[in-house]
C-alpha cells in the first residue's frame, strides 16, 4: 500500500502539478493508507504523523487520520467564524505548541496564505508585518495578544484575530470552537505562504511561496539530504518563525510520511536535548550549528543515543572541527546543508555520497548550481564567485513565486540565466561547493538571520547615538554575532562605557526583536564612508575579523 502511495503521487506531483495543496492532499492519502492503525497481523505498532512534549509530562501525539481530522477543524475557525477566505493572508505567530502545525496544515487546506512569526517579535515587528502584508488576520497566544492590540488600530487590514489560550480576551476569536470543514480546491501557483527575510538594506522583505514550490521541493530533499522514510521520527529545533521549521517541520517530513517530534523548549538547554534524544525515539535531528557546537562541550559520553541515525544540519556555515567532535563521541556522520527562505535547499551533503568536512555539499535536486561572475558567466572549478541558481529557459518548480510588492528586489537577484543567492562560495572538480561569505551585509548568527538596517535603526532611536554601523564579528559558539559601532551625541560621551552599553542593548531588545540585539558595542569618533556618505560596513567587518 504504501509502494503504490509513493508511485501514485510522486509520479503525479512531478508529471502534472497538482491543482490542490501538495500538502493537505498527501495528509489526506496517508490517513486512507492507515498510518493511524497496526497492521493485520498486528505487528506494526502506532506511528505517529505528530509527537509533541513539553518536557514536563505534557504530550501530543497524532497519526496521519487525527491530523486530517483536526486540520479540518481548525480550517473551520478559520473560514467559519474568523470569516478568513481563500487568498487571505494570515500572519501566524505561535511558539513550538500542537497548533501550530495544526493551523499551518488548515491554511493550506483554505487557500489562506500563512505568513509565519517568530514569538519574539516585538510591537514595532508585528505592525509592520501587518502593514506592508496587509494580512486580515493574526493568530497567536496570551503573551503577544496585548502586543497586538497597542498596534492593531494602525493596521486598516486587520479584521480578524485569533486566540489560541485557554482563556478567553474581548475582541479575540476563541480558536476551540471548531466545526466540520470542506477544503477549497486550490491551484497549483496559488499563494502559500510568506515569510519575512531579512536584507541588507530596508526593512525585511517577504518572500511569497505557491501551493507547490516548497512542498514538491523539500520532497526531494527529504528523500536525499534528510534520507526520510517512514519509520522516522524527525526532531527539527528550528523555531517556527522561519522558514527551516516549514522545511524540516511539515513539508520534509510528512511528504515523506515521516513523524514529526517537537519538544516546546522555550530556550536552548544542551543537557535537555541530550536528554530527549536518549529517552525518546528520535532517528534524525536537524539544529543549528550553533546548536552542535554546544552539544560537544557536553560529556557525551553520560548519554546513549538509542535510535539516532541521521544528523543534519544548516542555517549558518559548519566548523569542521564540530563535525568531527560529533562524529568521534556519537560516531554519526553531520550532514550539512545549504538553503534559503526563497528556493528551499541549494546544495547538501547527501546520504550515500561522500562528506567533504567543510564543504557544504554538491547540488540538491532539482537545481543546476553554478559559481558566477558579475556578468553571469560561469567560472571554472577553484574559482570564488556568486552562487547561483539557473532559472533560464525555464524557472525550477520548487522556486518561490516572488518578493511581494517589490519589483527592484525582484529584479536585482536576477542575473543572465541565473537567480543569485547573495553568497560568495567555490565549486571544486567533483561539484562540491566552499561557502566564502556573504556578497552582502547580513549576519547569520545561530540560524538568524539579520539586517544591520534593522538594528541601527533601532539604536538612532535612542538619545546616545547618533550614527552607527553594525556588522558580524566572530563568536566561539555562535560563529558570528552582531556588533555594533557607535559614534555618541557629545552630552554622553562621558558616560559609564559598561552601564551605557547595557543600556543600548536593552534598548535594541525593546525595539526590535531580542535575538537581534548587538551583544558587542565599541564607541567610535567616527565612521569610515564613501565620499557620498554611505557607511563603508565591509571596511569595518574586515577589520573585525581581521582581514585588514
Amino acid at each position: 500500500t504504501l509502494l503504490n502511495f509513493y508511485i501514485r503521487n510522486l509520479l503525479y506531483c512531478l508529471v502534472e502539478p497538482p491543482q490542490t495543496g501538495v500538502l493537505h492532499t498527501v495528509v489526506e492519502t496517508m490517513s486512507i493508507v492507515s498510518f493511524d492503525i497496526v497492521s493485520q497481523d498486528g505487528g506494526r505498532p502506532f506511528h505517529p504523523a505528530f509527537w509533541w512534549i513539553d518536557g514536563k509530562g505534557g504530550e501530543v501525539k497524532w497519526g496521519f487520520e487525527k491530523l486530517g481530522f483536526v486540520s479540518r477543524k481548525a480550517a473551520n475557525v478559520l473560514t467559519g467564524p474568523c470569516g478568513l477566505q481563500r487568498g487571505d493572508r494570515v500572519i501566524l505567530i505561535l511558539p513550538r505548541i500542537p497548533e501550530w502545525w495544526m493551523l499551518t496544515v488548515a491554511c493550506i487546506r483554505t487557500g489562506i496564505t500563512f505568513i509565519p512569526g517568530t514569538p519574539q517579535l516585538t510591537a514595532k515587528d508585528i505592525q509592520y508585518r501587518l502593514q506592508v502584508s496587509k494580512a486580515k488576520g493574526i493568530i497567536t497566544n496570551d503573551s503577544l495578544a496585548p502586543v497586538v492590540e497597542t498596534v492593531s488600530s494602525s493596521c486598516p487590514s486587520l479584521q480578524t484575530k485569533v486566540l489560541v489560550s485557554e482563556s478567553r480576551r474581548e475582541g479575540w476569536q476563541h480558536f476551540k470552537a471548531l466545526f466540520d470543514h470542506n477544503c477549497v480546491q486550490t491551484q497549483s501557483d496559488e499563494p502559500m505562504v510568506i515569510f519575512f527575510t531579512s536584507g541588507t538594506t530596508g526593512s525585511p522583505k517577504m518572500a511569497e511561496h505557491s501551493q507547490t514550490s516548497l512542498a514538491l521541493g523539500l520532497t526531494l530533499s527529504g528523500r536525499d539530504w534528510l534520507d526520510f522514510k517512514p519509520s522516522d521520527v524527525m526532531w527539527n529545533m528550528s523555531d517556527t518563525g522561519w522558514v527551516k521549521g516549514s522545511m524540516g517541520g511539515v513539508f520534509g517530513p510528512w511528504l515523506r510520511g515521516t513523524s514529526v517530534f517537537v519538544h516546546s523548549m522555550p530556550q536552548f538547554d544542551p543537557k535537555e536535548v541530550l536528554k530527549t534524544l536518549s529517552r525518546y525515539p528520535v532517528t534524525t535531528l536537524c539544529t543549528a550549528p550553533t546548536a552542535y557546537r554546544m552539544l560537544v562541550q557536553q560529556d557525551l559520553s553520560s548519554y546513549t543515543f538509542k535510535s539516532l541515525s541521521h544528523c543534519s544540519t544548516g542555517g549558518e556555515p559548519m566548523n569542521p572541527e564540530v563535525v568531527s567532535q560529533w562524529k568521534k563521541q556519537t560516531g554519526l556522520q553531520l550532514y550539512e546543508g545549504y538553503g534559503q527562505t526563497e528556493v528551499g535547499m541549494i546544495t547538501a551533503n547527501q546520504k550515500g555520497k561522500p562528506v567533504k568536512l567543510g564543504s557544504m555539499g554538491t547540488a540538491a535536486p532539482p537545481y543546476e548550481v553554478q559559481i558566477v561572475d558579475e556578468d553571469g558567466k560561469i567560472l571554472p572549478h577553484g574559482q570564488e564567485g556568486d552562487i547561483a541558481i539557473r532559472i533560464k529557459p525555464k524557472r525550477p518548480f520548487s522556486f518561490f513565486s516572488h518578493y511581494v510588492d517589490n519589483p527592484e528586489k525582484n529584479s536585482a537577484v536576477v542575473r543572465g540565466n541565473f537567480y543569485i543567492t547573495g553568497d560568495r562560495g567555490w565549486m571544486d572538480e567533483d561539484g562540491y561547493f566552499w561557502f566564502v561569505g556573504r556578497s552582502d551585509d547580513v549576519i547569520i548568527s545561530s540560524g538568524y538571520r539579520i539586517g544591520p538596517f534593522e538594528v541601527e535603526s533601532a539604536l538612532i532611536e535612542h538619545p546616545a547615538v547618533v550614527e552607527s554601523a553594525v556588522v558580524s564579528s566572530p563568536d566561539i559558539v555562535r560563529r558570528e554575532v552582531v556588533k555594533a559601532f557607535v559614534v555618541l551625541s557629545p552630552e554622553f560621551a562621558s558616560h559609564n562605557p559598561e552601564k551605557l552599553t547595557r543600556e543600548l542593548q536593552d534598548h535594541v531588545k525593546k525595539v526590535t526583536a531580542p535575538y537581534k540585539y548587538p551583544r558587542k558595542v565599541e564607541f567610535v569618533q567616527e565612521l569610515p564612508k564613501t565620499i557620498s556618505g554611505k557607511i563603508r560596513r565591509n571596511e569595518l567587518r574586515k577589520w573585525e575579523w581581521g582581514e585588514i
